[in-house]
């Protein structure tokens, strides 16, 4: 037990060395390799020990052993500002591409105990943003760093979540997972709104800064059927600690928080080969200042409410199928949907967080190595999506809110090692 917690652990020092920037917003569709592969449908589904990290009370339900894997995330993304709109000879494109690569490991591992109890833990990137344009961002005559230069941040959360699971019955569990959260932020290239901050000094170019937090997840999930299962599971709001360095620029001297989600899901098997499960996420983007509060909001950025990148909550929908061949090969397929939480009225300080992609289509295959071990491999597609700013000229004052057109598309392949013991 104590080498396999080890392994775990060495997997999570990975993951905290790693960017990462996600697809529902900032937050995976899926938290390993078989969920990706199944559109991220989990919280009905226990598949293997990284379906804690959705329902907790999948601990009772999935065999004792370990997971690990990675994902290669590759995401396209950038930013045309509409220049002509606001009288400028030409529109300028920008690409935000300057990272093009990004590792994503995950790891979990799960424990039978005496009396219906089961434990385990789960480490994972549960979402980020990076943006990094070496060219810089056209910003009216100039540029989002003032003169000519580098533009970005780079977000990453990392989750540790030591789960526990009670089996009330045969055929019902409840479960809980005290999530330990690490972020890290680093912004480059803001010089242009120095004007509108209440730290300008703490806004931008501070270099890498740290916060850490304490949450909790809780889930419900059982056998409705023989053939049906179902949970529910809930993730608290994390409060952090706030970003020191860049208290001019979030609101409440640097306030980053982890929104609250809500996730119902089912599994059916269709056949003795076929199971089809499915996920309906609320992601509360809205209630989290740094995310929610409006670009435009009447205060200087970092002040008490003050503005941020004016994401709406996020209704997420996922979809997977995963069909047994033969005795030694499983494949899966699945969708995932979320309306993008970025609206046409507020593109300009989302250049930096552009999460606007909605639509994701994934393929996988789960392969049986030995009685005890398998290899999962997954495929996620995310299609090119744009979000075309209003261009509202503005009355005499800021640039408008809406200046730019935001386009993204990405790709993940994934690669998992999982162990019965």
């Amino acid at each position: 037990m104590f080498k396999k917690t080890t392994l775990a652990a060495s997997v999570l020092l990975a993951i905290a060395a790693q960017p990462v920037l996600a697809t529902n917003g900032m937050a995976p569709t899926g938290l390993d390799p078989l969920q990706q592969s199944m559109g991220g449908a989990s919280a009905g589904y226990a598949a293997n020990t990284m379906s804690m990290a959705t329902n907790p009370a999948a601990a009772s339900f999935v065999e004792d052993g370990y997971d690990i894997g990675a994902e290669v995330f590759k995401p396209s993304r950038s930013a045309t500002f509409k220049g002509t709109a606001f009288g400028a000879p030409a529109d300028a494109t920008a690409d935000g591409n300057g990272d093009e690569l990004f590792l994503i490991p995950n790891a979990g591992y799960k424990r039978s105990l005496k009396g219906g109890l089961s434990v385990g833990i789960t480490a994972y990137g549960n979402g980020g943003m990076n943006t990094a344009y070496d060219g810089g961002v056209p910003f009216g005559t100039a540029y989002f760093s003032g003169t000519p230069g580098s533009t970005g941040i780079d977000l990453k959360q990392l989750f540790i979540a030591p789960t526990a699971s009670y089996k009330v019955n045969e055929n019902v569990a409840v479960g809980a997972s005290l999530n330990m959260v690490y972020q890290r932020f680093e912004a480059e290239g803001l010089g242009a709104f120095s004007g509108f901050s209440s730290v300008p000094a703490n806004l931008t170019d501070k270099g890498g800064d740290s916060s850490t937090g304490v949450g909790a997840s809780v889930g419900i999930q059982g056998k409705v059927t023989d053939k049906l299962s179902a949970g529910l599971a809930y993730r608290s709001k994390t409060k952090m600690g706030k970003f020191e360095k860049y208290s001019g620029l979030f609101p409440n001297g640097g306030e980053f928080n982890v929104p609250a989600a809500t996730t119902l899901g089912i599994a059916y098997k269709a056949t003795p080969q076929t199971t089809v499960a499915a996920d309906i996420e609320q992601i509360e983007y809205s209630k989290i200042a740094a995310m929610g509060n409006a670009p435009g909001t009447p205060l200087p950025f970092g002040s008490a409410n003050g503005p941020g990148f004016g994401w709406d909550d996020q209704t997420v929908y996922k979809l997977g199928v995963k069909h047994q061949l033969n005795e030694g090969l499983a494949l899966m397929a699945g969708y995932n949907y979320g309306k993008s939480p970025i609206s046409s009225d507020e593109t300009t300080l989302n250049v930096l967080a552009p999460g606007i992609t909605e639509k994701h289509a994934s393929l996988g295959f789960e392969k049986k190595l030995t009685p005890k071990s398998k290899l999962v491999g997954s495929y996620v597609h995310a299609f090119k999506k744009t979000v075309t700013g209003n261009a509202t000229v503005p009355p005499p004052g800021p640039l408008p809110l809406d200046a730019y057109d935001l386009k993204m598309d990405q790709d993940i392949i994934g690669l998992g090692y999982s162990v019965e013991f």
